[in-house]
């Protein structure tokens, strides 16, 4: 037990403080309570994911600056898809389409040799193009269970809905991956390249796949951005700057192959209750 204390020594104290944020907001503001826990949990929805799947790529040793755009288009696709057809084949395409932009991304990078940073750069206005293209101008329409399913609270224990939305996406892709042959090639990839490469590991494909994950968890952020707002905004938000700083807060060495995806989410809550005490 000891041995996994100090393996995970600091998403335990980001954990503890987090509570302690959690105990000095209801001091400074009394009248915080389960809506507001549940204000700041729905806010922080699309960070958690852009911040998982920056978390996937950092990993993995490179950067994704496009991220944002990528939410962009996903938003935006769900909202003129929802306008016209069900929800569930809707959301169906836009996670697939997610999963490709990350792929398509992973594959540049991979083929052309061109670094990351440049490479996601460059696609970064390549998505926002492509973001004004689905849809001029803010509009479009979201499936009501799709804004039903991130607001308000469960009567027991007043947990917010937006709070296990993040907790079993996050999990149902990332929990198979890390246990697969998938996360630990990973995680090699990004502690040593040429090392992972002499052990046998394919590291062109082992990039792309985790360059797909940053782009199925952009889905997840575009469409929970989508739920939110109720239409769809072709303009980025400010997720960028923002998942960048949860990666490094949460414990995910910048090098690669170090972290996980538990201590970036908890820094995006850190983030937002830090943001809610100051305002």
């Amino acid at each position: 037990m000891t041995r996994a204390v100090r393996k995970h020594v600091w998403v335990l104290s980001l954990a503890v403080l987090l509570a302690l944020l959690l105990a000095a907001t209801k001091i400074i503001q009394p009248s915080f309570g389960a809506s507001g826990l549940e204000s700041v949990a729905r806010a922080a929805l699309p960070f958690a994911f852009a911040t998982a799947g920056m978390a996937v790529v950092v990993i993995v040793g490179g950067i994704d600056l496009s991220v944002a755009s990528m939410m962009a288009v996903c938003a935006v696709t769900a909202a003129v898809l929802m306008e016209r057809m069900a929800g569930v084949p809707a959301l169906l395409i836009v996670l697939a389409a997610g999963l490709l932009m990350g792929a398509i991304n992973g594959a540049l990078i991979v083929l052309t040799r061109v670094p990351d940073i440049v490479v996601t750069l460059a696609m970064l206005f390549a998505w926002e193009g492509a973001a004004l293209l689905i849809l001029e101008t803010p509009g479009g329409a979201v499936a009501d269970w799709l804004e039903a399913g991130i607001r308000g609270s469960f009567p027991f224990g007043g947990l917010p809905k937006a709070l296990l939305v993040t907790v079993i996406c996050v999990a149902v892709v990332w929990v198979p991956v890390r246990r697969a042959r998938l996360g630990l090639s990973i995680y090699a990839v990004g502690s040593d390249e040429r090392a992972a490469f002499r052990s046998g590991v394919s590291v062109g494909w082992t990039k792309v796949a985790a360059y797909a994950i940053c782009g199925l968890f952009c889905a997840f952020g575009g469409l929970s951005l989508a739920a939110l707002t109720g239409i769809g905004e072709p303009v980025p938000g400010p997720y960028l700057l923002a998942s960048v700083a949860a990666v490094v807060l949460g414990g995910v060495v910048l090098g690669g192959g170090k972290g996980g995806l538990l201590g970036p989410i908890i820094a995006v809550f850190i983030l937002r209750i830090i943001r809610t005490i100051l305002t």
